[in-house]
């Protein structure tokens, strides 16, 4: 709508020049910008899981970087502007966080006979992978439909099929992952505090490492399943699980709801193939 097109130009107009001359002011002293990894590993001993639930996460950010923003010197109207919107949206961070999930999925991209998965994304129609020693080759199959719980007047028969970038997050390690770390996440997506842990605990089992920094207080601090591995999946049968949120399936209405989705076998059935295709194995 119409109101959706303003606010992407305000994003360019406002809130993109002072996050740009805040980052640069952040650079000036310490030399490396605006820190997110440590961030989202703070955050995920404060209750986040730093995907559907990112309250603390976009708190840590907001302190972060408001001094860097008042000291960039730009028209004080247009820092209100941009602080006020970062405040109001809990969600602040995450488009930074799967930023930098990006970042640190694609270290491990491009590893000869790795079976790594690097990148997981949906579209609205499809679900895609790449894993980490077969290139930007996509291995793709319909993308299903969430699970969760839906905003009033809404059900499973509005719902679009599973949509966005966002699966990042939990491709690096965090998100749907690191659910244990967010019992509240359960009012949001549904389930209960056991099932976000049996969720994380199933993790460990298609994974190949416990994440360094990224920490679960619940569970003695055990480090977050990282490292999806296809033979992994392919032996136990079990599927990654997304923390999502739930969108129309009309364009223009939005948001309708949020819950959990897995990635469908076919993906990583198809990316196997493929690794025995290129190395014979």
């Amino acid at each position: 709508g119409e109101d959706v097109i303003e606010r992407l130009k305000w994003m360019g107009s406002v809130l993109a020049p002072v996050l740009k001359a805040t980052i640069e002011e952040a650079r000036k002293e310490s030399g490396r910008g605006v820190s997110l990894k440590p961030m989202i590993a703070q955050a995920l001993t404060m209750g986040d899981e730093a995907h559907n639930r990112c309250n603390a996460t976009t708190s840590l950010l907001i302190r972060q970087v408001v001094p860097f923003m008042l000291k960039s010197g730009l028209d004080r109207k247009m820092l209100f502007e941009a602080a006020k919107f970062m405040n109001e949206n809990n969600f602040t961070a995450l488009n930074l966080g799967m930023a930098a999930a990006k970042a640190m999925s694609l270290a491990a991209h491009d590893v000869p006979h790795s079976t790594l998965v690097t990148v997981m994304s949906r579209n609205g129609t499809d679900a895609g992978i790449w894993v980490s020693s077969l290139g930007n080759r996509w291995f793709t199959a319909p993308a299903p439909v969430p699970r969760g719980l839906w905003f009033p007047g809404f059900s499973e028969a509005d719902a679009n099929p599973d949509i966005g970038d966002s699966a990042i997050t939990e491709t690096a390690g965090f998100g749907g992952f690191a659910t244990a770390t967010a019992p509240a996440i359960v009012a949001w997506v549904g389930g209960s505090v056991q099932s976000a842990i049996e969720v994380t605990n199933r993790m460990y089992e298609i994974t190949y490492a416990k994440h360094k920094y990224f920490q679960i207080p619940f569970l003695n601090f055990q480090g977050t399943p990282t490292g999806i591995d296809i033979r992994k999946i392919l032996k136990t049968g079990i599927l990654p699980k997304i923390n999502t949120g739930i969108a129309h399936k009309k364009a223009g209405v939005g948001q309708i709801g949020a819950g959990t989705v897995s990635f469908p076998m076919e993906v990583f059935r198809a990316s196997l193939k493929g690794y025995v295709d290129k190395y014979g194995v």
